[in-house]
């Protein structure tokens, strides 16, 4: 009888199982779908490292990727701008086909000059974009980018944010992103999906 009791609390518990299982799957499901119909980007004016202006409309017709960081981030951007590299080389002269900005969050220390120094470590096709701390402010609402000043113990400062590089369209529509340290196989998948219009 005891074993009996024992085996019915058990199906039990894998009925309760699956069931939230099925209602969390939905849920992200529906999270997902969410999120690629949600608006991303908008109008901007920001400078190339160069001092040039650059808004939305120079972006049209060409499908690119956002990334948002800052030149004294101490793992994320250079990992990223890294794996970046490494897929924009496999990905040949299709790496031609679209465009891959790096947006500071820290406009305060990352002047044009600092930036272009700095991304001379990585592949010359990257664009980086800085500007006033209004127009950063704004191109990080319109991109649902979350970045944050943290203070540190030696009156320095760090910043948390957003690790994912965001995938649009040459419309300006949102396609994905790719997650900080996404499988390489998967990020090429990603990219030449985009190249391709899908």
């Amino acid at each position: 009888m005891k074993k009996i009791r024992i085996v019915a609390w058990v199906l039990v518990a894998f009925a309760c199982a699956g069931i939230a299982y099925g209602l969390i799957s939905q849920r992200m499901g529906k999270g997902i779908a969410e999120l690629a119909g949600a608006k991303i980007g908008g109008p901007f004016t920001l400078e190339r490292t160069d001092g040039s202006v650059i808004t939305e409309k120079d972006l049209a017709g060409k499908p690119y990727a956002m990334f948002f960081g800052f030149t004294h981030c101490p793992e994320v951007c250079p990992t990223t701008l890294w794996e970046a590299t490494g897929w924009m080389k496999q990905l040949g002269a299709d790496a031609d086909k679209f465009t891959l900005y790096f947006v500071t969050v820290d406009p305060e220390r990352d002047t044009g000059e600092f930036m272009a120094e700095y991304l001379t470590s990585f592949d010359p096709r990257i664009v980086g974009l800085t500007g006033t701390p209004e127009q950063i402010e704004q191109i990080k609402k319109d991109y649902r980018v979350y970045a944050r000043k943290v203070p540190l113990d030696d009156g320095d400062y760090t910043m948390d944010h957003t690790a994912s590089m965001y995938l649009m369209h040459g419309d300006g529509s949102f396609a994905g992103t790719i997650a900080y340290q996404e499988n390489g196989e998967t990020a090429l998948k990603k990219l030449r999906r985009l190249i391709d219009g899908g």
